[in-house]
């Protein structure tokens, strides 16, 4: 190795995750899914399960995820990512298996088997991607749609007494006996990404351990679908999601703390 490469591996900061292939990304400008994506592609490798990981993906700006993070992906049909992952577990166990859904996803088609994988303490690691929106088809009312905001299907506002009340779905998965670790992240700011990460990398350890189900939820924007720019997006997000999907460890029964 010469003189040129040693000084320029010392100083570097911040490389490209090894399993992020090169295609340009689709997403919206501002969209979390990239930034969870290179979380997950910078773990999958620095844990050393690159050739050992099965993912999951279903319908919706989610399922996109194939094209990006270089591991074996399963497409699922929309919302019925936790049973085929099940599967995928149960047949091989020693493998590290996760799901990546969208709210619209795992939070109304998917419910059903999201809850009852959970409960059943599939060990399996369930990334729960929440922007409160359908964001890919076109921006229309979500389970997690929260009370007076605004969709194409509710453009005047979610009204309680005609849509129901958004779909708190994360601590209802944590009262579950089969999971072992539910916690509710973002990754709008570095110290957010930050811990999301250790998150995830907790829910990773947990699915190879063979303790139960974890449940990463990640708080996201969708500038597009919220009509707003990434910035106020971020914004929107702290004032307005955050209080209803306040951040941090809901359960944490896979170790004590």
């Amino acid at each position: 190795m010469d003189i040129n490469t040693i000084k320029s591996a010392e100083n570097l900061v911040y490389a490209k995750p090894r399993l992020l292939n090169d295609r340009t990304m689709h997403y919206c400008p501002g969209c979390s899914h990239g930034v969870v994506h290179r979380l997950i592609a910078e773990l999958l490798d620095e844990m050393g399960q690159a050739d050992n990981t099965i993912a999951v993906a279903p319908v919706g700006c989610a399922v996109f995820a194939y094209n990006y993070i270089d591991v074996d992906w399963i497409e699922a049909a929309h919302g019925r990512a936790p049973a085929v992952a099940t599967a995928a577990k149960r047949l091989n166990p020693s493998r590290l298996v996760f799901t990546y859904q969208g709210d619209g996803d795992l939070a109304a088609i998917g419910t059903a088997e999201t809850i009852h994988a959970a409960n059943r303490g599939e060990n399996i690691t369930i990334i729960f991607i929440n922007n409160g929106i359908y964001g890919m088809t076109g921006g229309q009312m979500a389970p997690t749609t929260l009370e007076g905001m605004k969709t194409s299907t509710t453009p005047y506002g979610r009204r309680i007494d005609l849509n129901g009340y958004p779909l708190n779905i994360t601590p209802l998965l944590a009262q579950l006996p089969g999971t072992c670790y539910v916690t509710r992240q973002s990754v709008h700011t570095p110290a957010t990404v930050a811990r999301a990460k250790k998150a995830l990398r907790r829910a990773f350890e947990n699915s190879l351990a063979g303790r139960g189900t974890s449940v990463v939820e990640i708080l996201s924007t969708c500038s597009s679908g919220w009509k707003m720019s990434p910035v106020k997006s971020n914004k929107w997000m702290e004032e307005h999601m955050m209080p209803s999907y306040p951040l941090g460890d809901i359960k944490a029964a896979d170790r004590p703390e």
